[in-house]
């Protein structure tokens, strides 16, 4: 897993250098199947329940799961891109939203809070905390920078499958949930938006749009419970 998780990050990282105005959604997937595929990974996101690309690209109001096409970026957009990768039967999961260009303050700070918001998640994945402890801590942190937490879609196990139990959701009460002890891997994704944590699914099937039209973005990572405390397996540290 720590080997799919330094791939998805060399992806990422790939992304935030080649997102740019007037690069088509087809383009960045091209490029990050290109870097997956060079290290005899497989895209993990390919064919999932027929998904029909590596990368999911989701831009401005769409939440989660864009399928990436001819859209170019425009000056002022912001693109969530998620990125899954399988290894010798493991898996890694990892997002992150980018600004195209100069945006707009508001959305700078949809990005930075959302981000503060996955290492908040992080830092409550300790050994003996309660699975919602780990929820509790994005939801707080979200919520007290006046944004709201999408609750349709929620984060999860990960390992042999790329979702597996348990669901990791990015609200909830603390103290709650399995104790969590070393060993146990998580994808912890928060989905915030600035208007309604409301949602919808295009006609795709398969693009999630926030039900107001206002801006969203994501930040996931793969976690690790390690002896000493959680270990981040998609950071490029």
């Amino acid at each position: 897993m720590r080997e799919a998780g330094k791939i998805v990050a060399e992806v990422l990282q790939e992304m935030g250098n080649s997102v740019k105005v007037g690069i088509t959604t087809a383009m960045l997937n091209k490029i990050a199947e290109k870097i997956i595929r060079s290290h005899k990974a497989e895209p993990a996101f390919l064919g999932y329940h027929n998904f029909p690309a590596s990368i999911c690209t989701s831009v401005n109001s769409e939440v989660v799961h864009g399928i990436p096409g001819l859209r170019r970026l425009e000056e002022g957009d912001i693109i969530s891109i998620d990125v899954g990768v399988r290894v010798k039967g493991y898996h890694g999961d990892a997002a992150a939203t980018f600004a195209v260009g100069s945006v707009s303050r508001e959305a700078q700070n949809l990005i930075d809070v959302t981000r503060i918001s996955l290492q908040k998640a992080v830092e409550a994945m300790q050994e003996g905390n309660r699975l919602s402890d780990v929820s509790y801590a994005v939801q707080r942190y979200v919520e007290s920078n006046a944004l709201s937490i999408v609750r349709s879609y929620v984060g999860h196990g990960i390992g042999e499958d790329m979702h597996e139990e348990p669901q990791v959701p990015n609200f909830g009460q603390p103290g709650r949930g399995p104790v969590l002890k070393p060993g146990i891997v998580l994808a912890i994704e928060p989905m915030v938006n600035i208007g309604s944590w409301e949602v919808k699914v295009l006609k795709d099937q398969w693009t999630v749009v926030t039900a107001d039209g206002s801006l969203s973005a994501h930040f996931e990572h793969t976690v690790a419970l390690g002896d000493n405390g959680p270990v981040i397996l998609t950071s490029p540290n």
